[in-house]
């Protein structure tokens, strides 16, 4: 691939990821062409293998091979700086980076719970996203062809629900988890524009798109949303297109300057993510199928999820990379979080 070909991927409207890597390429403003679609479909219209597992978004990109389809967001995040110099999403201080990998993965692996749980837990909100998905692929489809797929998806998603742990036990940790990060998300942005300073990073991103789910797509969120935090629903429209902001490095705000609020999106990380990560790593281990720990007080039980425990160990690549001098800012910062658990 070259600077000069646009940059092809497939996705769908109701995909958080999706949506977190189109805002990212307008900010970017690195050239793209969305194939609106199934990614093991279009694949298989144009002759190539589908990655696996079949995720959405899909890239195609260009190697020495021919055409290859990739997927999984912070990695292609991480590709694309390589490949594409200015505007980069990644700090250059390395602990300042460190934090926003934190606040990325947080978002890809726990926000995410939020937007699957709200879109299929309650009646109202999957009856919503079973008439919207399929017609966000086909929008002059016959009703007779709505009807059937309508009752497929909502069948099969609600039935997956217990894959993010959602359960009737686990709903008010879930709801009261959203609200406490609703709150921080207030209280942040009334402090500064970005996560970390003025200017969007990988972190921002992973945030946005999930966000876009469960500020635009769902109703039970965009009610609760619109009710606790007026500015993240407003951020969400703005990070939508930020391709004419103009960042400087003098926009990232050092780590020892942030304002407290960060504090309590961290602090919403070590409450409820860090506990899971630590019991699904645990379960992988010992080759359990499913894990059961606390969280926010309530029981949490769910299927082990060998991925996320990748994502813990990536997490501690990340932090064993540092220098002892950013090790011990990361420290300093996340002291009392419950996030420092993730790292030993």
């Amino acid at each position: 691939m070259t600077d000069q070909q646009p940059l092809r991927f497939i996705g769908g409207t109701g995909s958080p990821y999706t949506q977190k890597m189109l805002a990212l390429l307008r900010y970017r403003r690195i050239e793209t062409v969305v194939i609106w679609g199934q990614p093991a479909a279009v694949c298989k219209e144009l002759g190539i293998e589908p990655p696996r597992p079949v995720l959405m978004p899909t890239f195609l990109f260009e190697d020495n091979d021919g055409m290859k389809a990739v997927t999984d967001t912070t990695p292609i995040i991480r590709r694309l700086e390589n490949d594409h110099k200015g505007r980069s999403v990644i700090p250059d201080d390395a602990a300042l980076a460190f934090i926003d990998y934190l606040i990325e993965d947080f978002a890809d692996e726990w926000v995410t719970k939020y937007m699957f749980h709200y879109r299929w837990h309650a009646d109202a909100d999957a009856e919503n996203a079973s008439i919207l998905l399929p017609l966000a692929f086909d929008v002059s489809m016959a009703e007779d062809s709505l009807t059937g797929l309508k009752s497929m998806i909502k069948d099969r998603q609600v039935n997956r629900l217990y894959v993010v742990g959602s359960n009737d036990i686990t709903a008010p940790v879930i709801d009261t988890s959203y609200k406490r990060f609703l709150a921080a998300m207030e209280a942040h942005l009334g402090s500064q524009h970005f996560m970390l300073g003025g200017r969007p990073a990988a972190g921002d991103f992973g945030l946005y798109g999930q966000l876009t789910q469960l500020v635009g797509f769902d109703p039970t969120p965009r009610a609760l949303t619109h009710k606790l935090s007026s500015r993240t629903v407003a951020w969400v429209d703005l990070m939508r297109d930020q391709s004419g902001h103009e960042p400087k490095e003098a926009h990232w705000v050092t780590l020892e300057d942030q304002p407290d609020t960060l504090r309590l999106v961290l602090n919403e990380i070590g409450h409820v993510y860090a506990p899971a990560q630590l019991a699904n790593a645990k379960a992988v281990v010992d080759g359990a199928e499913s894990w059961e720990c606390e969280i926010d007080g309530a029981k949490w039980t769910q299927p082990t999820f060998n991925y996320q425990a990748k994502c813990l160990n990536w997490t501690r690549e990340q932090y064993a990379a540092l220098s002892d001098a950013n090790r011990a800012r990361v420290d300093t910062c996340l002291a009392g979080t419950g996030i420092e658990a993730m790292l030993t």
